[in-house]
């Protein structure tokens, strides 16, 4: 029997790798014989194996239904089995109504089995149209989510009733809501195959290492660069696929391969606010960490930061238990932790921006990096003022205290910090960094028992 061919069919093939898509539960139909709303099946991208499913808009403006929920937990029950990724394309007009409280059950259902998944493989949405209420709760559960330009409506409220824009792709970019935003259809489906190429397959596949399309040994020229800049020089071919872009700006988040191997990226944006820990760039950072100890991720961190946001605005965010949440992140994930200082590190941001203290394997430092309890000239208002004489200025003050009292070489001298590093080789040591901690074990080995000397 010849099935028809649907906006969904068209959207999962043009995800898929071409002619490796095949379709699953193509013939479950409603009473009276009525299709539902929804596409699932799986095939290959870029040859890795991908389950995928896409509501179907042209079919019952893709209502949301038992039948739906159907379709797509067996198609979870098979990616958690083979131990490969979802993706969701998400275009719905909403709930069967008339489906009564069996809609809402079918809800309940998609919500518990995209929690049953998550931390064990990874899942990605897609807001290819209509995404509301209890569908926009299911697509906020997913790892990330990609929203499109013009064409993404994502929210839990419509706009008629609460009376603002809610739900563009601006707007949810804004709120972090959204991962990433493409200026259309076939864009957000190649940033999807991006990451798919990108990512471990599941949590136990460990971090995903590529081929190798860049020298690790290459030296770099950093000095001037900082946040997007700096990421790029350090990272392979240039290329950061960043998360969160739009939202909290003085603090950068994504994905990029250094040496091959697929790591998270966390590092502070000084030309923002001077890279200054606000609640929502802590929020933004904790959650690419946890994603990344999810599925054994490295976590590269850079930092340059002047310290926390001062602001009402920013207290009332909450600002202390974002920044508690920042701080659980790094100590409780047990993926290989790299951190470089690469600017300024003053009073929190050193211990929050995966800090020894905090868990961090390894702490490098450039030679200009300043790491001190308060900014030098703070700190020179505050001690030193009155050594302020005609023949020493506050600026000569400040300057020595940023060179013997905030130096890398001082805050490597109590371990805080592993090793302050030649710029140009800023590349290669997290290379060597990343490669050495690939077989990391957290806790003790497992073993039977010693050998005894017999």
């Amino acid at each position: 029997m010849e099935k028809d061919t649907t906006i969904g069919m068209g959207r999962l093939a043009a995800l898929f790798d071409s002619g490796t898509f095949v379709e699953t539960g193509a013939y479950l139909k409603r009473d009276g014989g009525e299709p539902t709303g929804v596409v699932c099946g799986y095939g290959a991208v870029d040859g890795r194996l991908v389950y995928a499913f896409a509501q179907d808009s042209d079919r019952r403006k893709g209502a949301f239904d038992a039948l739906q929920a159907k379709k797509i937990q067996a198609l979870y029950e098979l990616a958690l089995k083979n131990r490969a990724p979802v993706v969701g394309l998400f275009d719905s007009s909403g709930a069967s109504v008339c489906d009564g409280a069996s809609v809402l059950s079918a809800f309940g259902t998609l919500l518990g089995q995209i929690s049953r998944a998550s931390g064990e493989i990874p899942q990605i949405a897609v807001i290819t149209g209509v995404c509301a209420g209890l569908a926009a709760t299911a697509a906020a559960m997913f790892d990330l989510t990609v929203t499109i330009k013009g064409q993404s409506q994502l929210w839990v409220n419509a706009p008629f009733l609460i009376g603002q824009d809610v739900g563009t792709a601006e707007y949810t970019a804004g709120t972090g809501l959204s991962s990433m935003t493409a200026k259309s259809e076939a864009e957000a489906l190649a940033r999807v195959r991006e990451l798919v190429g990108l990512l471990p397959a599941n949590c136990e596949e460990g971090a995903y290492i590529g081929e190798i399309c860049d020298d690790v040994n290459r030296a770099v020229a950093v000095e001037g660069l900082a946040g997007r800049e700096l990421i790029r020089a350090v990272v392979d071919a240039g290329r950061f696929l960043e998360v969160g872009e739009g939202c909290a700006e003085e603090m950068l988040a994504g994905f990029a391969r250094i040496g091959g191997v697929c790591c998270g990226l966390v590092a502070n944006n000084p030309a923002v606010r001077g890279g200054a820990l606000t609640g929502e760039g802590a929020k933004k950072a904790a959650k690419l960490i946890g994603f990344c100890d999810s599925y054994g991720i490295p976590v590269v961190t850079l930092t340059d930061s002047e310290g926390v946001a001062v602001s009402r605005a920013e207290e009332s965010s909450p600002l202390a238990a974002q920044l508690g949440k920042l701080a659980m992140a790094y100590a409780s994930a047990e993926t290989a932790k790299i951190t470089v200082v690469t600017g300024k590190a003053y009073g929190a941001a050193f211990t929050l921006m995966g800090s020894h203290a905090l868990g961090a394997d390894l702490v490098y430092a450039l030679p200009g990096a300043s790491v001190s309890v308060m900014a030098p000239e703070a700190a020179v208002a505050f001690l030193w003022n009155d050594r302020i004489t005609p023949d020493r200025t506050r600026a000569e003050l400040v300057e020595e205290w940023r060179q013997t009292r905030a130096s890398a070489v001082s805050a490597a001298a109590d371990g805080s910090i592993d090793d302050v590093i030649d710029p140009a080789e800023l590349r290669s040591r997290i290379c060597s960094a990343v490669y050495m901690l690939l077989a990391k074990q957290s806790g003790a080995p497992l073993r039977r028992h010693c050998n005894l000397p017999l």
